[in-house]
């Protein structure tokens, strides 16, 4: 584990060298887009920032029927393929980590089955969203196989969404297994 923090700790110590200018993400709506409206400027943890709010969208969205949740989602992980690429270019780095439209869009997959709690009661809300953030960010820091094979081996738009959305699915299915055994 160990090992693992530190490999995450430096990974992210290349990244944060550069940083680009506030008003630059801010004037651009390519780069909004990707920083999640701002949130990714976060000196401290802006995956974990991104991913708070990846949140309020999940609400918007819950209210679809699961397949247009589903579309929904498909649309936006196609959109953010083209943001996130786009922005990583402009600002000269691969996959710098203010860059979080792939947490929201990986929170919004791993909640994917909190669409239920809407319709019965096995708790509350807020404490099944909770355990889907907390699922959701061990699986993209930690990035066990296959997740990591894909943070280094696919790059540009789609590999910044990528292992991210790879990230939500195990994620995801363990908060499943969790609801159907609390229910």
């Amino acid at each position: 584990m160990a090992r693992i923090a530190r490999a995450f700790f430096m990974i992210n110590r290349v990244r944060q060298k550069f940083r680009p200018p506030i008003c630059q993400v801010f004037e651009s709506p390519v780069h909004l887009a990707a920083f999640g409206g701002g949130v990714g400027l976060s000196p401290v943890a802006p995956g974990t920032f991104g991913t708070l709010a990846a949140i309020p969208f999940w609400f918007l969205l819950s209210w679809l029927s699961l397949e247009a949740y589903a579309i929904s989602v498909s649309i936006l992980f196609l959109l953010g393929c083209w943001v996130c690429g786009r922005s990583a270019k402009l600002i000269g780095v691969s996959d710098y980590r203010g860059i979080v439209f792939d947490e929201m869009i990986g929170f919004l997959v791993t909640a994917t089955p909190l669409l239920d709690v809407l319709h019965w009661r096995s708790g509350p809300l807020w404490a099944w969203l909770l355990v889907a953030f907390i699922l959701f960010r061990i699986f993209d820091i930690a990035k066990p196989p296959p997740i990591g094979w894909f943070d280094r081996n696919v790059h540009g738009g789609l590999g910044i969404m990528l292992d991210d959305t790879i990230a939500a699915v195990p994620a995801g299915a363990l908060l499943a297994i969790a609801l159907r055994v609390f229910h």
